[in-house]
């Protein structure tokens, strides 16, 4: 295993006078450049040009404040290999077979960095993509193996060569998309992901981060305590801050630096910061307050609203340098660049942490776009979209026809016309599989509509839930067993049936008719 140095891997970013003449010169007559900044885990409700107000995330506002922010992203399976398949695939996990995480992505099929590729793009992926295998259609690709280490991470290139780099993922991450970026062939227009392993459990922040939001007492989500009443998959669930969230691995009190395989990959200089915070201070506060009860659960759930913000913020930062460096390297002007999560995630909110569920802090997804002389700064898109519909997008921007089995569309149309297309989507459809292991969420389908949401759990219960997202935005009241909303419900089942048969979800159907 060879090691590197991320301070060796800094030292690549600056680029001479002849390679930015020769990216401004590639700009004037090739197709756009794409960068495309896939985070793990970040929540939208997290980020301050979606409104957060305690926390500021510069670099992404600065994409959404150049280019547009879309409010309303969902995915169609909330989980993380599975929603790195559907951008792959444009495909829904049924069709595309990547159901659950760990498993092997079938790299037989199209995915659309093929078509760029043999469509005169230069291709690569850097960093996170959990994929247990690695697709066709990348001419360079480094990734993480699995879920990844925050800290000295090891990366597995194409030839599956492994290198430990010193240093924090998310920076080495950017050094190397920056190091691809420089030495790329730069007669081609270029596809790349930056796959962030930031912000996926355990929430570990970098050195410069540690303690940055510490002055901040978090509110508690108005449904923190929420009791599941009527709604029986998010009473049998297994994610709650409280009963779920551990107190050493997730939260760090009293680590054993030592035998910790999480911690022992750290330097001794990284392991004393560590234990000089979480030991020094955090353990320490623990130990002084004696918690029990909701005294301890609202401790757990700042402590962990402050690690994983603390987290975030080196993601943001990074995600700066990338547009740094776009400006100050002469593609600016002919480079989109877009910030997206693979899913949102819970932030307290019905007591939980993770994803998984239909529900909309889940659901919905942070979604920014930067297309220069295209998007006009500051728009804003409240229309569906979808995760699958980020590959025919790429695929229209590049000017490659989008093959005919791709279930998304492409979203140019919203970016380009003044006029929303009369037939863009109202509703839209979502399938999660995974079961029992993790977090025992239930396996459900269902319909969003932009008043309603009708969810069918099934593999072991046999349950409906239907909210009206207008009066109960929180998803706290099932009224799928009032009378009164008998002829909706049967309208819902009927559009939910035609989603179901349109994108070939065969084995929901069946459960649909039992």
């Amino acid at each position: 295993m060879k090691i590197k140095s991320a301070f060796l891997i800094a030292l690549l970013f600056a680029p001479g006078i002849h390679s930015i003449q020769a990216q401004t010169a590639q700009q004037k007559t090739s197709r756009p450049n794409i960068i495309f900044i896939f985070s793990d885990d970040h929540a939208y409700q997290t980020i301050s040009a979606y409104g957060n107000k305690l926390v500021q995330t510069p670099n992404i506002d600065r994409i959404a404040s150049s280019g547009a922010i879309f409010k309303n992203t969902f995915i169609t399976n909330s989980i993380c290999g599975p929603s790195r398949a559907c951008l792959l695939t444009g495909k829904y996990s049924h069709i595309n077979g990547y159901k659950l995480n760990e498993k092997s992505f079938d790299i037989n099929q199209q995915v659309f960095p093929e078509l760029l590729q043999q469509n005169g793009y230069q291709t690569a992926w850097i960093g996170k993509m959990h994929l247990g295998a690695i697709p066709n259609g990348l001419d360079y690709c480094n990734i993480l193996p699995g879920q990844g280490s925050y800290y000295n991470p090891d990366f597995v290139d194409g030839k599956k060569d492994t290198t430990r780099y010193n240093g924090y993922v998310t920076d080495i991450t950017t050094n190397l998309s920056v190091d691809w970026l420089n030495n790329r062939d730069k007669s081609k227009p270029f596809f790349l992901v930056v796959g962030q392993k930031a912000t996926h459990r355990e929430w570990f922040p970098d050195i410069q981060d540690l303690g940055i939001y510490d002055s901040i007492n978090f509110p508690l989500p108005p449904t923190f305590y929420d009791n599941y009443e009527g709604r029986l998959a998010a009473e049998k669930q297994d994610m709650t801050i409280d009963k779920t969230m551990r107190l050493k691995e997730d939260l760090k009190v009293h680590v054993d630096y030592e035998k910790d395989w999480l911690f022992r990959r750290l330097t001794p200089e990284q392991r004393k910061a560590y234990y000089d915070y979480y030991e020094g201070k955090v353990s320490k506060e623990f130990d002084e307050k004696k918690l029990s009860g909701k005294a301890l659960v609202e401790w757990k759930y700042q402590r962990y609203l402050k690690d994983y913000l603390a987290t975030a913020h080196s993601l943001d930062r990074n995600i700066g340098r990338i547009l740094d460096y776009v400006d100050k390297n002469g593609l600016a002007e002919n480079t989109i660049v877009i910030y997206a999560s693979d899913q949102g995630f819970y932030m307290g909110e019905h007591g939980w942490f993770d994803k998984r569920f239909m529900y909309e802090e889940s659901l919905r997804t942070a979604f920014v776009m930067r297309y220069p002389g295209v998007i006009k700064p500051g728009t804003v898109i409240n229309k569906f979209t979808l995760g699958i519909d980020w590959a025919p997008t790429i695929l229209d921007i590049a000017g490659v026809k989008v093959p005919a089995d791709i279930q998304g569309v492409s979203i140019v149309p919203l970016l380009t016309s003044q006029k929303t297309p009369a037939n863009w989507r109202k509703e839209m459809y979502y399938h999660y599989y995974e079961f029992p292991q993790p977090h025992h969420v239930y396996p459900h389908f269902g319909i969003r509509t932009e008043k309603y949401k009708l969810i069918r759990f099934y593999g072991g219960i046999d349950t409906w839930e239907l909210f009206d997202i207008e009066k109960d935005p929180h998803e706290l009241h099932n009224i799928y067993n009032d009378k009164k909303y008998t002829k909706l419900i049967s309208s819902l089942k009927t559009s939910l049936q035609n989603l179901i048969v349109a994108y070939k979800d065969e084995d929901a159907l069946k459960i649909l008719g039992n």
